[in-house]
């Protein structure tokens, strides 16, 4: 009678059972931390697309100059008048004292002895009028250049404006930022802003 051949043992291989399960749960852990890291950069990324100050836009929307038929003889003397727009939706601005300078090419030739305004608040999509005058600083030189050229048909002037300006929200305020605003104006021979030149908006730049 045959003898009956035993099968071999079958073998159990013992995994590591508990090495799987933590890889697995630092798996989880890291792809939850990158998930909220990258929402919270989504999140953040609009805030700012939202929050984020615009520049204030500044527009010369009078100008005019009395003494140039006076051929350098007599002072200038200029008036203007600039609209302030903040476009911002949610943030204000707060200002200092606004000073005024006129420049034709590189002289000074005009100037104000007291700010055109004074410290002022300027809420979300408000528009603020600043006005002023600027008594005649001209060298003669300048001054004699000056009334030839509009003799001629225009003379451009330069109106400079400077401040110190924070951006503000609720209760947060950003630094204080050096606010220069250069605004080229052409008048013509009877002293007023030419057309091409009203309402132009004029460059702004912060130190």
């Amino acid at each position: 009678m045959p003898t009956e051949l035993s099968s071999p043992p079958t073998l159990f291989i013992s995994r590591p059972v508990h090495r799987t399960l933590t890889k697995r749960v630092v798996k989880l852990i890291c792809s939850a931390f990158l998930s909220l890291l990258l929402a919270a950069c989504v999140l953040l990324f609009v805030l700012w697309l939202a929050l984020r100050p615009h520049r204030p836009r500044f527009h010369v929307s009078s100008f005019s100059v009395t003494g140039l038929s006076a051929n350098g003889s007599a002072p200038l003397t200029f008036s203007f008048e600039v609209a302030v727009r903040n476009p911002n939706q949610e943030i204000a601005v707060s200002y200092d004292s606004v000073f005024v300078s006129v420049y034709y090419r590189d002289d000074r030739v005009g100037a104000a002895a007291a700010p055109a305004a004074g410290p002022f608040f300027q809420p979300p999509k408000n528009t603020t009028v600043i006005s002023g005058k600027a008594a005649g600083v001209a060298p003669a030189a300048a001054a004699g250049t000056v009334a030839r050229e509009a003799r001629a048909g225009s003379v451009v002037f330069r109106l400079q404006l400077a401040s110190v300006v924070r951006f503000r929200m609720s209760t947060w305020d950003t630094h204080r930022h050096h606010l220069h605003v250069s605004c080229d104006v052409e008048v013509g021979p009877d002293g007023l802003i030419t057309v091409g030149s009203k309402d132009k908006r004029c460059y702004i730049y912060f130190l």
